[in-house]
């Protein structure tokens, strides 16, 4: 297989961005994600890609349950936020607000809006495992004019020199 081949053709797959965190008792866990996907309307399931060895990729696995919270268009600077390791002081990851879910996991402040899910099952393969969360949770907070689909912040919105995936 030609590489560069390989790398230019999946990156032509489109992706939003998403911030996704976990918890366990006061240990909570951020990182950006875009490798998102529904799957079933009945139950309604995600399918995600978490980096294994990441925080939140542990605490996901542990605790059962994590939040995926979406971004809208003009939220860049959030997205790189969570590009970093995650640091908790008092109600903040990495400097931005968070509340409890109905979970436990962390909810952040300013977005659009959030689901909450609970890991039903785990595909572990290469550097990232599939998680595959029932929805038991959604919050909007901020409904969203025409498309919903056009108002998530997309990877192409980060800039001509930032891709994933390939």
């Amino acid at each position: 297989m030609d590489e560069h081949s390989k790398k230019a053709a999946l990156r032509m797959i489109p992706y939003g961005l998403y911030v996704l965190t976990a918890a366990r008792g006061q240990e909570v866990a951020a990182a950006t994600v875009n490798w998102v996907t529904q799957v079933a309307f009945q139950p309604p399931l995600l399918a995600l890609g978490v980096k294994v060895g990441s925080g939140v990729h542990s605490l996901i696995k542990d605790g059962g349950y994590f939040a995926l919270n979406f971004l809208k268009k003009g939220q860049q600077s959030m997205a790189f936020v969570f590009f970093k390791p995650t640091q908790r002081e008092g109600n903040t990851i990495n400097g931005v607000a968070f509340s409890s879910g109905t979970t436990g996991s962390p909810v952040l402040e300013d977005v659009p809006a959030y689901v909450e899910c609970r890991l039903v099952d785990t595909i572990e393969k290469g550097d990232h495992s599939v998680f595959v969360g029932e929805v038991v949770e959604a919050v909007v907070r901020e409904m969203p004019e025409g498309r919903p689909d056009e108002a998530i912040l997309t990877l192409k919105d980060l800039g001509d020199n930032v891709f994933y995936g390939g």
